[in-house]
């Protein structure tokens, strides 16, 4: 009887949270400009994408764990290269902050690239060597695209919108609709919703406490230092490198994703720069677990 009623309690909780909905705010600001929801379309777009992040309870927290180890290398870069800090979150719908994502129409990675995207984009993409999962340089590469799409469209939603649909596409889009943005276009479902994507990942990263999270410093997930070993000839075996510098082969791989094969043949000489994690930082320490954001922390 008593595992009975705990499962009653339980089941009521769960329903009793499914009842709950959140306000859509008015308007959000997004890359320096604000977007007004108060169109029904706007509204309702936004509210779909919202609800989304609010029952995803898994996926949701388990971006905000890795966020904080994620968010740390990757916003510095978009800084560097005069990109809106809020197109991070593009990454986060992309690749649900998954370093290894890799999608069925083959992009993968951060910011979930197309082979011949990621090539123009200055990526190498091979059998041995896909830096898609390189986080610093996938991430460098996205930069280079979305100035391109800002340079075509003026308008970083429309640029962000091109990011799933093409910059052709886009274009062609706004020229046959006679729309100067992404909001006011008829669009195929996927690329419709990408932007209030992006739009409620935002407002949940910055509004976590609202969205009934509860989650305390020792929840996050710790940023681990590295140090940089150049190769610049080839390896014979990853394995037998790994043991050289005091890691094994898993650990290698954890923190050079980018690595796909069990050799590097690299028969030009280029310069490859391994990271290995520092052994002090391999164990969990909630002393050592820095926070990005404290608004992160909601108990």
């Amino acid at each position: 009887m008593k595992k009975i009623y705990i499962i009653i309690i339980l089941l009521t909780v769960v329903l009793q949270a499914k009842s709950e909905s959140l306000e859509v705010p008015e308007s959000i600001m997004f890359c320096g400009k604000e977007v007004c929801l108060a169109r029904y379309d706007m509204h309702q777009r936004f509210d779909r994408e919202q609800l989304s992040f609010i029952y995803s309870h898994q996926r949701s927290i388990m971006m905000l764990k890795k966020a904080n180890a994620i968010f740390p290398i990757v916003e510095p870069i978009l800084k560097s290269q005069n990109i809106p800090s809020d197109l991070i979150y593009l990454m986060v719908i992309e690749s649900n902050l998954n370093v290894l994502a890799f999608s069925p129409a083959k992009a993968a990675g951060l910011w979930q690239f197309m082979p011949e995207t990621a090539k123009k984009y200055g990526l190498e993409v091979n059998d041995e060597i896909d830096e898609r999962y390189h986080i610093e340089k996938s991430t460098a590469a996205a930069c280079r695209y979305l100035k391109d799409a800002y340079a075509t469209f003026n308008d970083w939603p429309t640029a962000c919108a091109s990011y799933n649909a093409g910059m052709n596409g886009m274009v062609n889009k706004l020229q046959r609709q006679q729309a100067d943005n992404a909001f006011d276009l008829y669009l195929v479902e996927e690329t419709s919703r990408y932007v209030f994507r992006i739009l409620a990942a935002k407002h949940f990263f910055e509004n976590t406490k609202q969205y009934g999270f509860q989650l305390e410093k020792k929840d996050f997930y710790h940023q681990i230092r590295t140090r940089e070993v150049t190769v610049n000839t080839s390896v014979e075996d990853w394995s037998v490198w790994a043991k050289q510098h005091g890691i094994n082969y898993a650990i290698l791989k954890d923190f050079n994703p980018w690595i796909r094969s069990q050799k590097l043949t690299n028969k030009t000489g280029k310069l490859y720069s391994v990271k290995i994690p520092l052994a002090e930082d391999l164990e969990y320490n909630i002393n050592k677990t820095k926070i990005y954001n404290q608004a992160w922390i909601t108990k």
